[in-house]
């Protein structure tokens, strides 16, 4: 396995935070947090693929790259695949790494650990997930549940992914986190496959890549990013950049 593309999808349209990957937080943009996250994961090349040229502006106003893709683009899979195709059309790199751009304090290590499953060449697509220790989130259907089996102390293979308590019985439950590293191939096959009956019906794309037939391996962190999706995690954010 060589390094990993590190591509961060970033749409300027938000419905709930407008223009978010230029919120500000604490004197730099979201979008160059996070790329900061990202290089200093130290796993590959991080480019920020983006919908508008005040994005792209942005990222390379404090050193970092910048591609423009595609306005119409449905999914943040199929925004990267374009991206890495043209950052790396001669494909120098086996794995595309996936980082959403509303995470700006999500560790380095979990991006190595997205990345860590890799390493097994009969996995797909590598993630992350951490144990859901709140009761009232076991629950709740924005916390998305990996029905997984264990491969090692840290590592399971995917089995399901659901909005519902799952599994029932004893036993802890795993919120999933969408950072996803592709292997290059898996990348190719998932973007061409049309929306999986049970992708749709969950509305979770990664069900896709099992329905049909595709090995996603999980490592545990220990605890899940910030993400930034309404004005009020924005000033979470901001007062943990300053409590740094």
């Amino acid at each position: 396995m060589t390094s990993a593309l590190v591509v961060i999808p970033a749409r300027l349209n938000a419905t709930r935070l407008p223009r978010k990957p230029l919120a500000d937080i604490c004197g730099k943009p979201m979008i160059v947090r996070v790329l900061e996250q990202a290089q200093n994961a130290d796993i590959g090349p991080v480019v920020v693929a983006c919908d508008d040229e005040s994005i792209a502006k942005a990222v390379r106003d404090h050193g970092g790259k910048a591609v423009m893709t595609r306005a119409d683009h449905e999914s943040g899979s199929d925004r990267i695949q374009e991206a890495a195709d043209a950052i790396d059309p001669a494909r120098n790199h086996d794995v595309v790494l996936n980082l959403q751009g509303d995470v700006p304090l999500i560790a380095p290590e979990a991006i190595r650990a997205a990345f860590a499953p890799l390493a097994d060449a009969s996995v797909d697509i590598g993630t992350i997930m951490t144990e859901i220790r709140q009761e009232q989130f076991r629950d709740d259907p924005s916390f998305v549940k990996a029905v997984v089996t264990p491969l090692g102390s840290t590592a399971y293979r995917a089995l399901y992914f659901t909005r519902a308590t799952a599994p029932t019985g004893d036993g802890p439950l795993f919120q999933h986190i969408g950072v996803y590293a592709y292997r290059r191939a898996a990348l190719d096959r998932f973007v061409a496959l049309p929306a999986s009956p049970l992708e749709v019906r969950e509305k979770l794309e990664q069900l896709r890549a099992l329905e049909n037939g595709m090995r996603i391996d999980v490592s545990l962190i220990d605890t899940a990013p910030m993400d930034v999706n309404t004005p009020d995690d924005l000033e979470r954010a901001r007062a943990a950049v300053s409590a740094q």
